[in-house]
């Protein structure tokens, strides 16, 4: 196992070829695919890897079957590309899911105009399946009757019902550990990456740019790190950064907020649900079945605040469960159901939009009058992102850059991936005190709240996870003042997420 290897007086006495600030999908794929090119590779991050935006998404791998509304014909080939290089190098990590869409003969959405639409989808990614391991195949679509809606959806509306449309896309149950094993693997060819690391300055001399200064947030020590090359791939911190390194350019992020929210209800089918609120002019949500609950979203709406943490107000989460509950007979849904709230920022096309950006921006400030050297990235879509990478680093380094190994990645088990049930509890020493243990000591655990968050699955319970919290907490030899600080940390980080506090009674 590779060691995501967390020492910053080490990193910073070598001089890298490129040095990316964030470590969300965006800067691990960055990482992974300068390594994969030879270049020698340093990611610094102020947080923890993958705990904004990227964390938050809906656990879903897109092939772009969306964008065939648009005949966005580009978008459709990229996203069923990268779709495959998921699957192709996670198949531990990533499977198929199928998808139901019921139908009422409205527009495009009857039965024989998606007919067409899923056999052009069909065709359009017929290459889907190449490299990929055949258990993990996504079959052709289909138009089902009524009768079939009915058995895979036991609470379909049926009136007026026409039928359904199945196809099939990705599911990452575990999208952390997706983004956790990038960056293993980026380190295994010879990138660093080092989290809670805060760039607080460009280094620059007669334009050029040579290198960043960082602080260990964990011991207030500041780095210096040298390369003539510096890619900002801060995610809702990139224009910010940008403006302080450079200049302020309003295209790299204007910000939409964008949540999820998972409820404590039983998934409704084996299938991820799009269904649409019965009102004109309705957004279609997407009803996900993780591990077992009701995983719903997303919502977009503009976001006029400054904070990157952002929450949606009481209000909204109402509106939300008021158009899932006119979506779905008898579901029922109250506030009180609600067990998590999924979070992010995401760019928009213009300014105090709920529309997203639909292209990445790569942006050159050298050539725009800024540092020489330094570049700043903006991406939209997970699915996308190693891609984005790609464009990235041949915008920078030409026709130099070459990517080697594609794929190469070894999988492994869930244990060893610190993938556990969702009502497991930590009780009897069968190996879990070992596999946890590895886990601090391979990659990069500082707080508790990065063990049981985003390095294994056992914080997707979160009232397991603060039962437990001082057995997890033992792993690291803490003294009690430590320990307290820790899980109030890990609360804060549930209740944060929350309209009302976690309750702990029960």
């Amino acid at each position: 196992m590779k060691k995501i290897e967390r020492d910053l007086g080490k990193a910073s006495n070598e001089n890298y070829d490129v040095i990316i600030i964030g470590g969300g999908i965006y800067g691990a794929c960055l990482l992974l695919t300068a390594a994969q090119a030879g270049k020698k590779a340093l990611l610094l991050e102020k947080e923890d890897f993958g705990a904004a935006t990227s964390f938050n998404n809906l656990r879903t791998v897109h092939g772009g079957l969306r964008y065939l509304q648009s005949l966005d014909l580009k978008r459709i080939f990229e996203s069923v590309a990268e779709r495959r290089w998921f699957f192709r190098n996670f198949p531990d990590l990533v499977k198929p899911l199928p998808c139901l869409m019921p139908l009422y003969g409205n527009g495009v959405y009857r039965p024989s105009i998606f007919r067409l639409a899923l056999i052009l989808n069909d065709l359009l990614s017929s290459n889907r399946n190449t490299g990929v391991v055949i258990e993990k195949h996504l079959p052709n679509g289909q138009i089902i009757n009524n009768a079939k809606v009915k058995q895979i959806f036991p609470q379909v509306d049926v009136q007026n019902l026409k039928g359904g449309a199945v196809w099939y896309d990705g599911a990452m149950p575990d999208s952390q550990k997706v983004l956790i094993e990038i960056i293993k693997w980026a380190c295994e060819l010879g990138g660093k990456a080092i989290n809670y690391a805060e760039v607080t300055d460009l280094k620059i001399k007669n334009g050029l740019v040579t290198g960043v200064k960082a602080q260990d947030k964990t011991s207030e020590y500041l780095y210096e790190f040298s390369s003539s090359k510096v890619i900002n791939s801060s995610g809702p911190w990139c224009r910010s950064l940008a403006a302080k390194f450079d200049r302020d350019y309003p295209e790299l992020f204007k910000d939409s907020f964008a949540w999820n929210v998972l409820f404590n209800k039983p998934a409704l089918s084996t299938h991820a649900l799009a269904v649409t609120p019965k009102k004109p002019g309705a957004r279609t949500y997407f009803i996900h079945h993780w591990k077992g609950f009701l995983f719903a979203g997303t919502v977009h709406s503009p976001w006029n605040n400054n904070s990157r943490k952002p929450i949606p107000d009481e209000n909204a989460v109402k509106n939300f469960i008021t158009e899932l509950n006119s979506s779905i007979n008898d579901l029922n849904l109250s506030e009180s159901d609600v067990l998590q709230i999924f979070p992010g920022l995401l760019p928009a096309k213009e300014e105090g939009s709920d529309k997203i950006a639909v292209r990445e921006i790569i942006l050159d400030h050298g050539t725009n009058g800024g540092p020489k050297g330094f570049y700043s990235v903006s991406g939209v879509k997970y699915t996308t992102a190693r891609l984005v990478a790609e464009k990235t680093l041949k915008k920078i380094f030409g026709k130099e850059i070459k990517i080697s190994s594609p794929d190469g990645r070894d999988t492994a088990t869930s244990r060893e991936l610190g993938i556990f049930e969702n009502h497991w509890i930590p009780e009897k020493p069968n190996g879990w005190e070992t596999t946890l243990k590895n886990i601090i000591q391979n990659e990069s655990v500082v707080h508790l709240d990065d063990l049981l968050i985003r390095r294994t699955s056992l914080g997707d319970n979160p009232k397991l996870a603060l039962k437990y919290s001082d057995k997890y907490c033992n792993l690291f030899n803490w003294n009690e003042q430590k320990t307290s600080d820790e899980i109030s940390r890990l609360k804060e980080f549930y209740n944060s997420r929350r309209i009302t506090n976690l309750d702990l009674s029960n």
